[in-house]
């Protein structure tokens, strides 16, 4: 398992690259609140075998040290010092709902590092129930997040195994995550952004919906968004070898 140093602290990645030639181009995933590298698994094995394919754990998530950062653009900034580290630039960045916040932001601040967006199940504002930022900011996970997260007639064991991950990850990480999501909002200057990107959303996501990934691509100046059906907003987990398609698509087309 990969780390890198950055000011004294480690923070772990995981990475894949082809075996028998250089990478077409590099892919950074951002994961979600209260996430880790883990849910990218499926899109690391498939696109490492085209491109340089990295998931990182934020600050304070997975396998990583510090604590959460508790704002979308000191999320931005540790993206920044994590590229200078380890691939330099341009490169992709994905994002999947507060990653993706992450990407935009980033995105309006560096985008001469950037070669293209992929944002995926998020948008340019994501504003969190008051209920469920209570109930985190309590200590407790709220009953029915984890369900909200996926499809309509997901398993049972997916659902329980969803709770589970939100109570491994702890309450205070979830309620500094969606507290900075809370307050972030761009949408006022998405135009600013002339980078190729990809808004994808399941069909079926409560929390981002399709009018979130519609409104991204109508407004950032080379946007176009897909929907992928039977898929709620964990797409990457419902529908990987569909959400894969879809970004290899879109990276052989932008690759530069």
């Amino acid at each position: 398992m990969p780390y890198v140093t950055i000011d004294g602290l480690k923070y772990h990645y995981s990475a894949r690259l082809p075996v028998d030639r250089e990478p077409e181009q590099a892919v950074v995933f951002i994961h979600g609140s209260g996430g880790s590298h883990l849910l990218w698994e499926s899109q690391i094995n498939y696109l490492g075998r085209e491109f340089l394919a990295i998931a990182v754990d934020l600050p304070g998530h997975g396998n990583s040290g510090g604590t959460p950062l508790g704002t979308i653009e000191g999320y931005s900034e540790f993206i920044s010092a994590f590229s200078e580290c380890v691939i330099g630039f341009p490169f992709f960045l994905a994002g999947h709902s507060m990653g993706g916040a992450v990407a935009l932001d980033f995105a309006l601040n560096y985008q001469d590092r950037l070669a293209g967006l992929i944002l995926i199940g998020t948008g340019s504002r994501l504003r969190v129930l008051p209920a469920v930022l209570e109930q985190f900011g309590n200590g407790v996970v709220p009953e029915d997040l984890p369900a909200l997260m996926y499809r309509k007639g997901a398993p049972e064991a997916v659902i329980k195994a969803a709770r589970q991950d939100m109570e491994n990850a702890g309450p205070a990480v979830f309620y500094s995550d969606m507290t900075a999501c809370d307050k972030f909002d761009v949408g006022g200057r998405l135009g600013e952004i002339d980078l190729p990107a990809l808004a994808v959303t399941g069909d079926q996501d409560k929390m981002t919906p399709v009018k979130y990934s519609q409104f991204l691509a109508e407004n950032l100046k080379r946007g176009y968004y897909e929907v992928i059906e039977e898929a709620g907003h964990m797409l990457m987990l419902e529908q990987p070898g569909k959400l894969n398609t879809a970004i290899s698509n879109f990276l052989m087309k932008y690759c530069r």
